[in-house]
């Protein structure tokens, strides 16, 4: 470094420099206009869903004859982390989850494994199982949501007009996907009553058997003539209803017509297909996605515009509205990230003016935007969009960006006050700081190195971090070499050389400040002990700040969800979700607008959402208030409708969360073989959880039992009337669910034709033994001559955990308590219970503590990495492994600060604060090193090692303290960030502590590591 003075070669190539500056400026200008603009970052869902269906079979047949077999073949999936499943009457749902240590571009491969492994076993699963049927893009993020309203229009009008808007916004720029929400499938029915059968004698198989031979598409032949092909169609499908009204029946030698025997009418599927309402009007949703790499914003005035032209082409009694609006939240969040941006930067000028003069101050100010502008081309570069974290690494390097510049102007400052030339002074500048600054800026980017290099989905959520930080950080040293310098040579003018003996250094401050630091280097062992004990102390108080894995949103956005018990009709939830949207639908005050999905969750409209599959005792409420403060209002009011009016409902209330989510704050799972055993752990485990006064709204993920009604068969009576159980249970089926006999073709629409009993037969359990079975030739007995009926609860609902039958005991926190905290606390309670666990049984933390605890294993993973890293630039620069070592013994000190300030301002440890920490042990290090390097060099300069350490402490001290004090005030902006205030208060403590410890505790560990006494003539050898 000191044969190459690149300080020197930019004042010596000034329009070269000039050049440059102007063309990274209007690069950085480019860059930021075509920076994608994204709400939070992409993070990979390593999770595939797949489905099966078994019509007829129970939950517990389903667990063991199809979930089961599947599950012991996906256990060979690469990369497998767990598999949960869950198996219900006549369906079963697997998630196939990849562990996060998976790299993202093996994840679609393995989800090609994983379809391959299932179809392999196909073959061995039972007759009649329809599927499987695969999800692996379980990730999409349908980022706006509109919903189509109508009065007096039919669903199928509404799913019409849907399907032309969702057409059109297919040709909108960036839309990836366009999927209708809440459309309710036609059918038409033909329904005979039961008694009629019996009367007419009419065998319920003639009448499908028709049916489907008149509307069966059969080809009838093709003439090839010697220039044309001509094609045969023959007539007799149907057209219309009323072509299946008057299809002739012929039975027991007479013809009837199917409408005089049989009512035919076209409506919707029953039992209903999931419903989406938009306050309080049925509704047809459009969700669209948009394509990865996008501008969210650019896509949201596309969009805009092209609802304002379909607005516009609305019959009169039709409206859109949009219910998920992310291109606004997008818009809104950086417009807030903008604006503390700027308060950083502010806060950041009004220290170098303070501190350093006005035209000091000007140099600095004016670094300020070239760095910005140069991060801007490195993120358009390494394909960073701004988005929530992004933008927050930007505002925390804001403080970080300046130390440079500062160094460097407040030396060539101090040596212009002392009486030198400017250019003598600048290239001075560069000779004495500017390797120690390079290996201190390169030390702190090593603290982000677990941030960028960690795996897992909290990991890749914040992974920008690090490459921001990084960029941002050696652009500044670059520009304080090159271009602060140059700045400094123009603006900054030379001190007259009468000066030239003057002190700086001799002023009030300086001389108390002596006098604290050789107080601290006579009373060495006093000192170390007090530090010693403080840091001891700082360990103890961090176990007293509360913990948590991502602070909840600042989107007004409320999810409510409603539960009904197991087995319950969409029907009976749609009725709970009408009254309770009748409850909220009267507080103007505090709700925008709301939506409401039943039998199904709402798509996911932000990626750290997790969509809820469809479910008839399930519906959910997106809630969207005016303010933060109409949130929290809105939350107490549903908290309490639950507790007062909706006795049969579970309701839970949550708010969006910035990471990936969980289901409940609170999550423990209990695993074991037998179900009822398992049962029986989850009840104690509830037992024990209800006496815990943080914890409400205690519940299971399944427990209850579904009513059934069982049909026990006389098979000797059976035999004799020529019936099976197999087609007893069609005719069933066919008489009271439906049956499918038949299709109808109108245009785009396949219709199914559905044959079934009236509804008075089939919709009373009373009924049901009445029912008539046909046992040929026209004639029927009643149900019960031929089965003996009884009532029953059987499992509705099988919740697995790799292959174990597992209840998940969930429960919500009261205000003030993190659901980490509370998960400790309980699993700690539940230990008697553990301890007495037979063989092959479990008690686990689940959600967010189980996925905090797994990302923070993963970070401590690459703390090695980091160390190394550090350790290797610290020998490079010192060159002793005594100094390296001492340097490195300061890194520990910011936990006293740390733990101070979160417990002060009582902000939450959760993920973001823990990687401010690591990333803290880089900057305490770095002025560590500055301060131990020029020691180093007084002494070598000949000074003894006592005042070298007391001149060097002295002559480091403003830089240090603008430096801290830059990166200290430039947090301010993100203390009130609920993401980012954490780290902020985190980062923004430890380095006041900790910048005074290196002021004046490690000038102290560096005397007492080398004996250095007042009259020390020489430094100790190592």
């Amino acid at each position: 470094m000191t044969k190459f003075n690149l300080t020197e070669w930019s004042l010596n190539h000034k329009q070269l420099v000039y050049f440059f500056v102007a063309l990274v400026f209007v690069a950085g200008i480019f860059s930021y206009q075509r920076l994608g603009r994204m709400e939070d970052p992409d993070f990979v869902v390593r999770q595939m869903v797949v489905s099966v269906a078994w019509p007829g079979a129970s939950a517990r047949q389903m667990e063991e004859q199809v979930t089961d077999k599947i599950e012991k073949k996906l256990q060979d999936t690469p990369g497998l982390d767990y598999l949960r499943s869950y198996s219900r009457p006549g369906q079963a749902v697997i998630y196939v989850n990849l562990a996060e240590s998976v790299n993202k571009q093996d994840v679609r491969p393995t989800w090609l494994e994983v379809r391959n492994m299932v179809n392999d076993i196909k073959s061995t699963l039972p007759q009649g199982v329809v599927g499987p049927a695969f999800n692996d893009r379980f990730d999409d993020v349908y980022g706006s949501i509109y919903a189509l309203t109508a009065d007096d229009y039919s669903y199928e009008e509404m799913r019409e007009r849907a399907e032309q808007i969702r057409r059109t916004l297919l040709g909108v720029a960036n839309v990836k996907k366009a999927e209708l929400i809440g459309v309710q499938a036609e059918t038409i029915y033909v329904e005979m009553q039961s008694a009629k059968l019996a009367q007419l004698g009419i065998d319920p198989k003639v009448i499908i058997a028709a049916v489907q031979a008149q509307s069966a598409m059969t080809p009838s032949g093709m003439v090839e003539t010697p220039d044309d092909n001509v094609y045969l169609r023959v007539s007799g499908m149907f057209e219309d209803v009323e072509g299946l009204k008057n299809m002739p029946i012929r039975v027991n030698e007479q013809t009837f017509r199917l409408g005089d025997v049989a009512e035919i009418k076209r409506g919707y599927t029953d039992p209903m297909d999931p419903k989406m309402y938009v306050n309080g009007q049925p509704a047809v949703g459009i969700a669209v996605s948009m394509e990865s790499g996008g501008n969210i914003l650019t896509l949201g005035t596309d969009l805009a515009a092209a609802i304002d032209k379909v607005r516009q082409d609305l019959p009169l009694g039709m409206g859109i509205h949009q219910v998920a609006d992310q291109p606004q939240v997008v818009k809104e969040s950086i417009h807030e990230f903008i604006k503390s941006l700027q308060e950083a930067i502010v806060i950041v000028l009004a220290v170098s003016f303070l501190s350093l003069g006005l035209r000091t101050g000007v140099v600095v100010a004016l670094c300020i935007p070239l760095v910005i502008a140069g991060i801007f081309v490195c993120m358009a570069i390494l394909g960073i969009d701004l988005h929530k974290v992004s933008l927050g690494a930007l505002i925390m390097a804001l403080g970080l960006l300046v130390d440079d510049a500062i160094i460097a102007v407040e030396m060539m400052t101090v040596k212009l006050e002392q009486g030198w030339e400017r250019f003598t002074a600048a290239c001075y500048a560069y000779t004495a700081t500017a390797f120690p600054m390079l290996t201190g800026t390169l030390i702190t980017c090593a603290g982000f190195i677990p941030i960028g290099f960690s795996k897992g989905s909290a990991a890749e959520f914040t992974s920008s971090l690090f490459p921001v930080m990084t960029v941002a950080l050696l652009i500044s040293w670059l520009v304080s070499v090159t271009v602060t310098p140059l700045l400094g040579y123009r603006l900054i003018k030379p001190q007259p050389a009468a000066d030239k003996q003057h002190d700086i250094y001799d002023t009030r401050f300086y001389r108390l400040f002596r006098r604290v630091l050789v107080w601290c280097l006579e009373h060495k062992k006093t000192v170390l002990a007090i530090t010693a004990a403080c840091f001891i102390g700082s360990i103890f108080l961090l176990t007293l700040v509360k913990q948590e894995f991502f602070p909840p949103s600042v989107r007004p956005e409320l999810i409510v969800e409603l539960t009904l018990p197991e087995g319950s009709s969409l029907a009976a939830t749609e009725r709970e979700a009408q009254a309770f949207a009748e409850a909220i639908a009267g507080d103007d005050g505090n709700i925008a607008s709301y939506s409401y999905y039943v039998g199904e969750g709402s798509p996911r409209f932000i990626l750290t959402m997790e969509p809820k599959l469809p479910a008839t005792n399930y519906a959910q409420f997106i809630i969207v208030a005016k303010d933060l403060d109409a949130r929290d209002a809105l939350n107490r009011k549903i908290e309490q409708l639950f507790a007062d009016r909706f006795e049969s409902v579970r309701g839970h209330v949550e708010f969006i969360q910035t990471g990936p989510p969980s289901a409940y704050p609170v999550m423990l799972r209990v695993s074991g073989y037998d179900h009822e055993q398992v049962r029986g752990i989850a009840n104690q485990v509830a037992a024990i959880m209800a006496q815990d006064a943080d914890l409400t709204n205690i519940n299971f993920d399944w427990q209850e039992k579904s009513k059934v009604m069982h049909l026990a068969v006389d098979q000797d009576k059976a035999r004799m009337l020529g019936l099976t159980s197999q087609g007893l249970a069609q005719d069933l089926q066919t008489q009271l669910s439906g049956a499918a006999i038949a299709e109808y073709y109108e245009q785009d629409k396949t219709v199914d034709i559905v044959f079934r009993i009236d509804a008075q037969s089939r919709k009373d359990l009373a009924a049901v033994k009445d029912l008539p079975v046909h046992i040929g030739n026209g004639r029927f007995v009643p149900l019960e001559q031929v089965a003996n009926i009884s009532y029953a609860g059987e499992e509705g609902l099988i919740w697995r955990y790799d292959l174990k039958p597992t209840i998940t005991v969930r429960a919500d926190v009261v205000d003030g308590v993190t659901g980490n905290d509370a998960t400790r606390k309980i699993y700690q309670n539940v230990a008697s219970i553990r301890k007495t666990l037979p063989p092959g049984y479990s008690i686990d933390v689940a959600g967010s503590a189980e996925r905090s605890a797994i990302s923070v294993e993963f970070l401590l993973k690459t703390v090695p990495a980091m160390v190394a890293v550090i350790v290797i630039l610290l020998m490079f620069q010192l060159q002793k492994i005594s100094l390296m070592v001492l340097t490195l013994l300061t890194a520990p000190l910011g936990i006293i600060g740390v733990s101070l300030s979160m417990l002060l301002t009582q902000r939450p440890m959760g993920f973001v604060a823990e990687l401010g920490i690591l990333a803290l042990s880089g900057m305490i290090i770095r002025n560590s090193v500055i301060l131990i390097d020029q020691i180093e060099k007084h002494i070598r300069d000949g000074e003894t090692p006592w005042d070298a350490i007391i001149n060097s402490a002295v002559l480091r001290f403003r830089p240090i303290m603008l430096t801290a004090a830059a990166a200290i005030l430039g947090m301010l902006p993100l203390v009130p960030s609920t993401f980012w205030g954490p780290m902020a208060v985190a980062i923004g403590g430890g380095l006041l502590g900790a910048t005074i410890m290196t002021l004046l505790v490690l000038p102290t560990m560096y005397a007492v590591w080398f004996r250095v006494e007042p009259g020390t003539e020489k430094q100790n050898p190592d």
